[in-house]
């Protein structure tokens, strides 16, 4: 089963990913926090990051290299709401928020 680790401050983002990959049976976990994000990664090494960029305990995206690195094999996707910028990275995807149900299974094929 593949693991999903969402890392983001809405209660309601992180329950909506949950259902929705939880109905495709991925093993979803959610974060609220950096810290606790980051612990989460460790704990459940994920095929899948969802990474916030505007949470509590600071700027998410800021551990975009730190991830890069010790989790090579997960596809990690950078989230926001606010100023997304446009990038064509290969080592990660950049979603806008709201996020699509679509746009969501596209990142699966």
């Amino acid at each position: 089963m593949k693991k999903i680790v969402v890392i983001d401050d809405e209660k309601d983002f992180g329950l909506l990913m949950k259902n929705f990959f939880g109905a495709k049976n991925y093993d979803v976990h959610v974060a609220y926090t950096i810290e606790e994000g980051m612990k989460l990664l460790e704990k459940e090494k994920p095929d899948y990051i969802f990474l916030d960029n505007d949470m509590p305990d600071g700027a998410g995206w800021c551990q975009t290299e730190h991830i890069l690195i010790n989790y090579p094999n997960a596809q990690l996707n950078l989230i926001s709401a606010l100023g997304v910028p446009k990038t064509s990275a290969s080592a990660f995807r950049i979603l806008e928020k709201p996020l699509q149900f679509e746009e969501l299974d596209r990142i699966f094929e």
